[in-house]
């Protein structure tokens, strides 16, 4: 887990998603951003779009996440998303995963071998899109303490429990063990 070589992708962390079950997880967030990008690695933000005609819509009847400002990332990670959007690295999606084919292709191009994934929900959007980053050959991590379920701690633990069985429970991890994998902050010259 190179932060250099390796990015911390961050999934839906947007006002739609954030209530009193999920909101704890926003400052975590923010703390592991920040360690990231002072240790040189690259952050990437997912966003999540539903549609009228979207299966969560016809199927479902699940109508949120249509306008802004529930689309919106929550004003705590406006900063650091921003960077991500002016380099290239938001993610607009309308599925569970934010590995759409683009994703994948960007990966490819750019040489990225892991994921390491933290956001809301845990059982969805999150759990999803670390079974693509599996199937697809990219080696996912989750972590743990840094991902929450607007549904609650149980529906949160559920999907922890599946994504054990689903990449393996090695690659489930907390921001400590991110911590211990982060190099010291990478120097920055003026040239």
């Amino acid at each position: 887990m190179d932060p250099r070589t390796t990015p911390l992708f961050v999934i839906d962390v947007q006002n739609g998603f954030v209530n009193d079950r999920s909101r704890h997880v926003v400052p975590v967030i923010a703390d592991l951003i920040d360690r990231w990008e002072t240790a040189g690695g690259p952050v990437l933000f997912s966003r999540y779009f539903n549609h009228p005609d979207s299966p969560f819509v016809r199927l479902l009847g699940w109508t949120a996440l249509q306008d802004t400002p529930e689309t919106d990332i929550v004003p705590e990670l406006t900063e650091p998303a921003a960077r991500a959007a002016t380099a290239g690295l938001i993610v607009d999606k309308v599925t569970y995963s934010a590995f759409t084919p683009e994703t994948l292709a960007d990966f490819a191009r750019r040489g990225w071998t892991d994921a390491i994934l933290c956001g809301i929900a845990t059982d969805s959007c999150v759990l999803k899109t670390a079974a693509d980053a599996f199937e697809a050959g990219i080696t996912p991590w989750i972590v743990t303490d840094a991902c929450a379920s607007e549904a609650g701690p149980d529906v949160h633990q559920a999907g922890l429990t599946v994504a054990r069985r689903l990449i393996g429970s090695r690659h489930l991890v907390t921001t400590q063990d991110v911590a211990d994998f982060v190099p010291a902050p990478i120097e920055r010259t003026c040239a």
